[in-house]
């Protein structure tokens, strides 16, 4: 079977998901590659949960898990998305993909290198452009989002969350402290500034505003303390926590043109 036009994601969170979403429907054949328990918080627009749960679905568009090579096939011969538990990447050597996409996000290279496929793309700050990748991706609201870096690097960590409408920060729910989380509320439950989302173990964790539950990773889940645990959108909007968000949509765009522009060469 040709190769040309299979894509393997490290990460199936809300930025990778967006991009397998927009590379599916433009005709790739997507493969996600996830961690054994991945702390997803925008749930409701991401693929990693099919590690869980068998199956989810991102506006219309299927991702089913696989275990084996030959279930990954299946499951693109049906037209869907596979998601596998690979953190190593280790289905590289079985599966050759034209394009191989780090969309883990851990603000540092994980394991990504650039001979791992004839296009690599990674996302983000962390990468080298025409050293450990071969195209980084600006992820950095602004002027800059989305555009393609040949040669350097993405801007800088600024450890501080894009802002709607003037929240940035406080919009964030974060651990109190080590422990598992409880959920009270579920994505897309309107609160209250003050009002209890969650717990860790028995510690409450409030909404500092209000708005809508717009992330909120899975219940039970072990997390450590500062850990981001969700986030609340101040505009209120309910739709806005089931669709793929504006930056992911763009960052989608800017992979999508890389690969074509790889592609041609």
């Amino acid at each position: 079977m040709s190769s040309n036009n299979v894509v393997m994601i490290r990460g199936g969170g809300d930025l990778g998901s967006g991009i397998a979403h927009k590379l599916h429907r433009s005709g790739f054949k997507v493969l996600i590659l996830e961690v054994e328990q991945p702390k997803v918080i925008r749930r409701k627009v991401s693929f990693a949960p099919a590690v869980y749960d068998g199956q989810t679905t991102v506006e219309d568009v299927k991702a089913v898990k696989a275990v084996t090579e030959q279930e990954v096939h299946e499951i693109w011969s049906q037209g869907n998305i596979a998601v596998c538990v690979d953190p190593e990447a280790s289905l590289i050597r079985a599966i050759k993909a034209a394009v191989v996409i780090d969309a883990v996000m851990a603000k540092k290279n994980t394991g990504t290198r650039r001979d791992m496929a004839p296009i690599t793309i990674a996302l983000g700050p962390g990468f080298e452009a025409g050293k450990d990748v071969d195209i980084v991706i600006e992820t950095n609201r602004g002027h800059n989002l989305g555009r393609l870096i040949y040669d350097g690097c993405a801007e800088p960590n600024t450890g501080v969350p894009g802002s709607i409408t003037g929240y940035a920060e406080e919009r964030l729910l974060r651990s109190p402290c080590d422990g598992h989380i409880s959920t009270v509320l579920n994505i897309g439950d309107e609160v209250t500034a003050g009002e209890i989302i969650c717990y860790v173990d028995k510690v409450p964790v409030r909404s500092a505003i209000d708005g809508v539950i717009r992330g909120l990773i899975m219940n039970n889940l072990h997390v450590t303390k500062d850990c981001k645990l969700g986030d609340v959108d101040p505009r209120g909007i309910r739709e806005y926590c089931f669709t793929i968000s504006d930056k992911a949509r763009t960052i989608a765009g800017a992979v999508l043109e890389a690969i074509l522009s790889m592609q041609k060469g």
